[in-house]
C-alpha cells in the first residue's frame, strides 16, 4: 500500500469516527431537550391566576383570600392614592395581561373605565368588592336602596350585629323626605345652569368628586367582611378549581376581621355619641359603625381649608365640645396643628389606608392599622379628661379672628 493510499484510509476512518461522535452526541442531546420540555409542560397547569388590584385595602383583602393560589399585583404605587393616580402605558399593559381585576367600586377608581377600554382584554373578570354593601350618600348620611340594606342587616343579624338596622331606618327616613337630596339637586341644578367647568368641579368639589356614594366602606370592619366575601366569590367564579382554598382563606381572614371589630367596639364603646374631626371626608362608615359622629375639615385630601371650612369646624368644636382632631399620615398636618394649638385640644392620627409603605400590601397591615386608629381615637377621647383647658372653654373668638 502506498503512502498516499494509507493517508486516504486514515482520513476516511477519521470522517467515520467524527460522524459516529456527532450521532452519539445527537442521541445524548435529544433526551436532554425532552427533559427540559417536560417541566415546562408540567408547570403550565400550575401557572398562577393573574390578579390586579387597585389600591391598598383591595390588595390586602385580595391577598388574604387568594393566598398562594394567585399572583396579586397592585396597580397603584403604595404611596399614591386613588385621587392622585395617573395611569401609564405599563399600567394599561398590566390590565391587558390580567385575568382578574379587583376594585373598591363606588367611583373611587374613577380612572378605571378608560384603562379597561384601552387594555382591550375581553376575558378580564372585574370584581366590584362594594357590590350590594349598604352605603351613604357622599357628604351625607342616606344610603342607596338596591337591597344592600337588607343584605347587610340580614348578614350581620346572623352574626349578632344590629348596627345596620339603625342605618336602614335612617335611610328609610331619607327616602321618605329628608331634604339632603333636595339640597344636592339644587346644587347640581345650579352647576348645570351657570357653570360649565366640569373638569374643575371633578377635581376640586368635595363630596361630588367621590361620586354619588361615599366609597370608604373598607374603613368599617363589618363592611370589610362583605368586601372579602365579594372578592372570595369573584375569585371562585374566575377560578372554580380554587374554591376550597379561597373559601378557607376568606373564612380565616373574616374571623380576624370579626375579632378586630369586637376589639374596636370594646375600645370605643365608652365614648358612644361623641364626635371627632378628621381632615378629609372618609370616616362616616367607621363612625356610624361604632356609635360615633365624624366631622371633616375638607372634602378631599388635596384641598386646602377655606375660612368657611375652619369656621365650620370651630362651630362644631363649640357646639359638640370636641376634645381631639384626627390628622392623616400625609394630609392635614399643618392645618390641624394650627387649629388644635389655638383651641387647646389634642391632635391624633387616623390612617384611612389609601396610601402606605411597600409592606402595606399585606393583610396584617390592615388589621394593625385599624387597631392603631381605634387606639389613637380612644386615647384622644380619654385625654379629654385631662387638663387641656385652663378655663371653662377654649378661646374661640381669638381663633376665629386669627383664621378669618
Amino acid at each position: 500500500m502506498s503512502r498516499l493510499s494509507f493517508q486516504r484510509q486514515v482520513q476516511q476512518l477519521s470522517i467515520m469516527a467524527l460522524g459516529a461522535i456527532v450521532t452519539l452526541g445527537g442521541c445524548t442531546t435529544a433526551p436532554t431537550a425532552t427533559s427540559e420540555a417536560e417541566p415546562s409542560e408540567a408547570a403550565a397547569p400550575e401557572a398562577s391566576l393573574q390578579v390586579v388590584t387597585t389600591f391598598l385595602p383591595m390588595t390586602q383583602f385580595t391577598k388574604a383570600v387568594a393566598g398562594d393560589r394567585a399572583e396579586v399585583v397592585q396597580l397603584l404605587p403604595t404611596n399614591v392614592g386613588p385621587h392622585d393616580f395617573q395611569a401609564k402605558p405599563s399600567d394599561i399593559q398590566a390590565v391587558t395581561n390580567a385575568d382578574v381585576l379587583v376594585k373598591n367600586g363606588l367611583e373611587m377608581e374613577f380612572f378605571l373605565d378608560d384603562m379597561i377600554e384601552n387594555a382591550e382584554n375581553p376575558d378580564l373578570v372585574t370584581i366590584d368588592s362594594s357590590e350590594e354593601i349598604a352605603t351613604f350618600v357622599s357628604g351625607g348620611e342616606a344610603g342607596h336602596d338596591d337591597h344592600a340594606e337588607e343584605k347587610a342587616h340580614d348578614d350581620h343579624a346572623e352574626a349578632g350585629h344590629d348596627d345596620h338596622a339603625e342605618e336602614k331606618a335612617h335611610d328609610d327616613h331619607a327616602e321618605a323626605g329628608h331634604d339632603d337630596h333636595a339640597e344636592e339637586k339644587a346644587h347640581d341644578d345650579h352647576a348645570e345652569a351657570g357653570h360649565d367647568d366640569h373638569g374643575e368641579a371633578a377635581a376640586h368639589a368635595d363630596e361630588h368628586a367621590h361620586g354619588e356614594f361615599d366609597p370608604h366602606v373598607w374603613l368599617d370592619p363589618k363592611r370589610a367582611i362583605e368586601q372579602v366575601e365579594n372578592i372570595r366569590d369573584g375569585l371562585i367564579a374566575a377560578d372554580p378549581e380554587g374554591e376550597a382554598e379561597y373559601t378557607a382563606n376568606a373564612a380565616e381572614f373574616i374571623t380576624e376581621l370579626q375579632t378586630l371589630d369586637a376589639d374596636i367596639t370594646k375600645m370605643l364603646s365608652p365614648f358612644a355619641g361623641q364626635t371627632f374631626v378628621v381632615f378629609h371626608d372618609f370616616a362616616a362608615y367607621f363612625a356610624s359603625s361604632y356609635g360615633l359622629e365624624a366631622d371633616v375639615l375638607v372634602g378631599l385630601p388635596e384641598e386646602n381649608p377655606s375660612p368657611d371650612d375652619v369656621k365650620r369646624v370651630m362651630d362644631t368644636v363649640q357646639a359638640e365640645g370636641l376634645k381631639t382632631i384626627m390628622t392623616e399620615p400625609q394630609a392635614g398636618e399643618s392645618s390641624f396643628k394650627a387649629i388644635a394649638q389655638d383651641l387647646s385640644i389634642g391632635v391624633s392620627e387616623f390612617d384611612p389606608l389609601e396610601v402606605g409603605p411597600p409592606e402595606a400590601i399585606e393583610p396584617d397591615y390592615y388589621l394593625a392599622t385599624m387597631r392603631q386608629n381605634a387606639e389613637n381615637l380612644a386615647n384622644g377621647f380619654g385625654a379629654s379628661t385631662q387638663s387641656w383647658y385652663p378655663f371653662s372653654a377654649p378661646p374661640l373668638v381669638a381663633v376665629i379672628n386669627w383664621w378669618l
